[in-house]
């Protein structure tokens, strides 16, 4: 087919879908009809196809087709870009807070004015910070069930740069990281960034499979496996204590890196030992104060073997230096007085009331959430497509994700997740109805 016939047949399908004629969730001529339609090869017409997913007009669906995609909505999905349009109720991100909080931040500000050396704060801290600081975090994770020595603690700007610097002090471009099928949307584009390729782990009910974990490692050289074990970011999974002793004992066998993403696990009580605990020698255990405390203050700390901080100091000097000083020291303050544990109880208690809030709303829908997470998982019904069901609610003033950002499987599943921690609980509720209202249309 000559080149300007081919791209003709793509303008002509875009513009047809910009136009409306072809509306979302239009089922598409297979690959072999369209060839037949437009007498083009095979080859062509599925290079039509992929030039219009490229575009992000169209989605191919192993065993269902090629639809038509909702292009109203960006193509992050609200995922990427904050919800702020006036009226709109967020249910995309979470930054739970609790009454009072801006009062504390008060306090603890005019604390910290009346106390030690401020002008230290003003200048460069030690890139991994400042070790009365690791200390402090240290002493915060034993109350928490992880005993590690200060050395073993570096500080760093959120949890999000904890993974990005994680990354680029201990892999490399093109190596392989085994991750869940269905897992945390920052650490996808984190490994585009810096070109990881990114091997998907089929899911089980209750976690990962790590059966095909073992058989991707037989295959292929994984040299990281990056994990949620304590509250699973979408899915509100808690690894049991077998599943833990099974990842580690194929990571020992195959020598994997294991990154452990902690960013929630304050809200699971009794848990099992974090695998930082179990296997401290293969670990990087990162979490931060966003979750708990609040999202605005950017401070955040990976675990590391003591061979691998070096590498990571390194990392951290090459993008934010170090860790915010005043940030910091504020943090601290609130670990050693006992205001992180407290409003780490809180939220816990907030997210419980939050989740059950949630079932009594969708009740009748299938929901996948632990009962103490601030997000659920909602698998929609077979006839439901999950940008038809984001735009209607966007229409609705409620903005949810769905599944698109957080697979990392070529096709993502039809579902949405819902973030509860970001709204008042009136607006939560309004918001959840909007939901159940909306996907009950397909249930019923």
């Amino acid at each position: 087919m000559p080149r300007a016939r081919y791209k003709s047949l793509v303008d002509r399908l875009a513009a047809q879908i910009a136009a409306g004629k072809l509306p979302p969730g239009t089922r598409l001529p297979t690959h072999r009809q369209l060839a037949a339609q437009e007498g083009l090869a095979l080859v062509t017409a599925s290079r039509v196809y992929a030039e219009l997913e490229a575009m992000g007009l169209v989605s191919g669906e192993t065993g269902r087709g090629t639809f038509v995609r909702e292009i109203s909505l960006p193509l992050s999905h609200g995922v990427d870009q904050h919800a702020t349009a006036p009226g709109v109720l967020d249910l995309n991100f979470n930054y739970p807070t609790l009454p009072g909080q801006a009062e504390l931040l008060r306090t603890g500000l005019r604390q910290l004015a009346l106390s030690g050396d401020l002008e230290a704060l003003l200048r460069y801290q030690p890139h991994a910070g400042r070790g009365h600081e690791r200390a402090c975090i240290a002493r915060h994770l034993a109350e928490r069930g992880l005993t590690v020595q200060a050395e073993e603690v570096v500080i760093v700007s959120g949890a999000q740069q904890g993974l990005a610097v994680t990354v680029m002090a201990l892999l490399k471009p093109g190596d392989v990281v085994a991750v869940d099928a269905l897992t945390y949307s920052g650490f996808k584009v984190l490994a585009e960034a810096c070109r990881l390729e990114l091997l998907p782990i089929p899911l089980t009910c209750n976690g990962p499979d790590l059966d095909a974990l073992e058989r991707l490692c037989q295959k292929r050289r994984v040299k990281a496996v990056y994990t949620m074990p304590t509250l699973h970011n979408p899915m509100g999974w808690v690894m049991d204590v077998s599943c833990r002793a099974r990842l580690i004992a194929i990571a020992r066998q195959r020598d994997v890196l294991l990154i452990e993403d902690a960013a929630y696990a304050f809200l699971v009580e009794d848990a099992p030992p974090p695998l930082k605990a179990l296997a401290p020698e293969l670990t990087v255990y990162v979490s931060g104060f966003s979750k708990n405390v609040a999202t605005g203050l950017r401070v955040g700390y990976v675990v590391a073997p003591l061979d691998r901080i070096a590498a990571i100091e390194r990392a951290i000097r090459a993008t934010a230096w170090n860790t915010p000083g005043v940030m910091t020291a504020l943090v601290c303050g609130w670990i050693e007085d006992g205001t992180v544990l407290r409003l780490e109880a809180e939220k816990r208690h907030d997210a419980q009331a939050r989740q059950t809030l949630g079932r009594q709303l969708l009740n009748g829908l299938n929901v996948v959430s632990h009962p103490a997470s601030y997000f659920m998982w909602l698998p929609l019904p077979e006839d439901a497509r999950a940008d038809e069901v984001v735009s209607e609610l966007l229409s609705r003033n409620v903005a949810v994700s769905p599944a698109e950002p957080f697979a990392t499987t070529s096709a993502a599943p039809h579902a949405i997740r819902l973030a509860l921690g970001s709204l008042d609980r009136e607006a939560l509720a309004g918001a959840l109805r909007e939901v159940a209202s909306t996907i009950g249309r397909y249930v019923y």
